[in-house]
């Protein structure tokens, strides 16, 4: 079955049907280009969903990643990642395996057939050609023909008239011959031109055509193979990332299958618990017996010495249950002492590694400059030692003030852990301890029933109701007058206050000292009615008032 014996009449058609056929296959590399920027897209799309939903450093979130759930989570997130890695393999190797060895062979295509269509016009006009010619021949012939027996028809007419001379006679015959002449040459010739017409249009079409057709044909084909060899290589390049995708769908189910919910729960103890033993009964108290009341030893409430009421909250109990503590409404405490003592422990512990980690760095940063003040001294033209030098000065005193930070922490930490005595009054203050600044006396039996965090129950003088009041953290900065102000300061560097209790200040910036150090390092300031804070002492240089009790001036 070939196109130059079955279509050797139709190249026209032909022509339009190559045509087409290109414009398949061009609509075809359209449609991969399509898809490869589906697939990038798609895949730009996932690795920015699974970056939206990752933990963030130094948040929230990365204190839940250590549950189970949260692990198997931020694992699906990766896995997803990587998933969206593989449509971008399938973006690249359609837009390099298929869409650029296609485009390069339309380009072939076009030119083959182009070159085929060329000669065949050529052949086409060769033939009608040689069909001119032999029209040409042939209409010569017949008049030539038709010359000729006029001729002979007029000598014979001549030839039979008596009245013609015999001249006349033989100059008809001669023209008759003459005609005769003519029209054997002219059938010689058209004889000749047919021969030879029909030699060509037999070598036209069965020969030259056919060929022409033929490498059409076969032009076609490898047109239609190629395009079926794209389509199976379409199919070939997603199936080749199908293991990858399972396997990153195998980790995102090995991830859930991590998830332990007894850990999480386990988890969430060692997050919450507070160390505190949880309260006893509360002992029946009998009025009728005597006035004066007569409390257990094991009993959860406090009574105030001498029927007194607290000042602050005039006929009303000032006392609270320990279990209840409610939340500081002011700053959090730099030794974390508004925590349970396990919570504490581990905020403690936690600064500690913290520092040690900051001390380490500078450590580092110090050794990599000595040796390079070591260079620079046996090599002066390579630097300058005297810049690294002010440098390690910096250093050291960073580490220094990093030393002292992990003392102060380490002491904190000790005193938690019952190593060290409860500090005093005054450095329970600095640090934010829960404490009265108005205590009363209180009989021997609430000492003993004092709870953890220091504050303690009692009874109301005309009330027999025990109700929870804030903590005596919240009166300090809800129900206290503001304190008067017993100086200035200036503000030698600047200070951020991110933590809850400390003020941001601003190089140069001047405010008032409400607050002296009392020897932990930090000096008590404000800025207005609504803004004060600690800051470190070292900070700022303060200007007591000569009035003030032991003025000074602090650097």
């Amino acid at each position: 079955m070939s196109w130059g014996t079955e279509l050797w009449d139709q190249f026209d058609n032909l022509e339009k049907h190559t045509q087409w056929g290109i414009e398949v296959l061009e609509k075809y590399i359209k449609f991969v280009k399509e898809r490869t920027e589906i697939e990038i897209n798609y895949a730009k799309q996932l690795r920015n969903l699974s970056k939206k939903y990752q933990t963030k450093k130094n948040s929230k979130e990365e204190e839940e990643s250590k549950y189970t759930s949260c692990k198997a989570f931020q694992n699906t997130l990766n896995e997803m990642s990587d998933y969206a890695g593989q449509h971008e393999v399938i973006s690249e190797n359609m837009s390099s395996q298929i869409m650029t060895e296609l485009i390069r062979f339309v380009q072939e295509l076009k030119q083959e057939r182009k070159s085929n269509f060329h000669e065949g016009r050529k052949a086409q006009q060769h033939i009608e050609t040689c069909w001119k010619q032999l029209e040409s021949s042939k209409r010569r012939f017949e008049r030539d023909c038709k010359e000729a027996d006029r001729a002979q028809q007029h000598f014979e007419k001549m030839d039979a008239d008596i009245n013609v001379t015999k001249a006349d006679v033989e100059k008809a015959r001669q023209q008759a011959q003459i005609r005769h002449q003519m029209s054997d040459d002219s059938k010689g010739d058209y004889s000749s031109v047919l021969q030879k017409f029909n030699r060509e249009q037999n070598e036209h079409y069965h020969t030259h055509m056919p060929s022409i057709f033929q490498k059409l044909q076969d032009m076609e084909e490898k047109r239609i193979a190629r395009l079926g060899e794209s389509l199976k290589m379409y199919a070939e390049i997603d199936r080749q990332v199908i293991p990858i995708i399972g396997k990153c769908l195998d980790g995102i189910t090995k991830s859930a299958e991590s998830i332990n919910e007894k850990q999480d729960s386990q988890t969430v103890i060692e997050a919450f618990k507070s160390g505190f033993e949880p309260p006893g009964d509360v002992d029946f108290e009998d009025f009728t017996q005597s006035i004066k009341r007569t409390v257990s030893d094991t009993s959860l409430t406090n009574t105030k010495a001498d029927g007194k009421t607290d000042p602050k909250t005039p006929g009303k109990s000032r006392g609270k249950l320990w279990p209840f503590i409610k939340k500081n409404k002011g700053a959090t405490p730099e030794d974390f002492s508004n925590l349970p003592p396990e919570q504490r422990r581990k905020k403690l512990q936690q600064k500690v590694d913290e520092l040690n980690k900051d001390i380490q760095k500078e450590i580092d940063q110090r050794d990599a400059l000595t040796k390079m003040r070591d260079v620079y001294l046996k090599n002066p033209q390579m630097g300058d030692a005297g810049s690294v030098g002010q440098k390690l000065i910096e250093i050291g005193n960073n580490i220094e003030k990093l030393r002292v930070e992990v003392q102060k922490f380490e002491s904190w930490l000790a005193e938690v852990e019952g190593r060290l005595p409860v500090r005093n009054d005054s450095s329970r203050r600095q640090s934010g301890l829960y404490e009265t600044q108005n205590t009363v006396p209180v009989n021997n039996c609430a000492q003993d029933r004092e709870s953890p965090d220091g504050s303690y129950t009692e009874d109301q003088s005309q009330e027999t109701e025990v109700k929870v009041t804030p903590t005596e953290f919240d009166d300090d900065f809800d129900d206290e007058e503001p304190l008067p102000t017993i100086g200035t300061c200036k503000a030698l560097y600047p200070f951020d206050g991110e933590n809850e209790g400390t003020i941001s200040v601003s190089e140069g910036e001047i405010l008032k000292v409400i607050e002296e150090d009392k020897g932990d390092g930090w000096t008590r300031i404000r800025r207005s009615e609504e803004e004060e804070g600690y800051v470190p002492t070292s900070y700022i240089e303060v200007y007591l008032d000569k009035n003030a009790k032991g003025a000074k001036t602090y650097i």
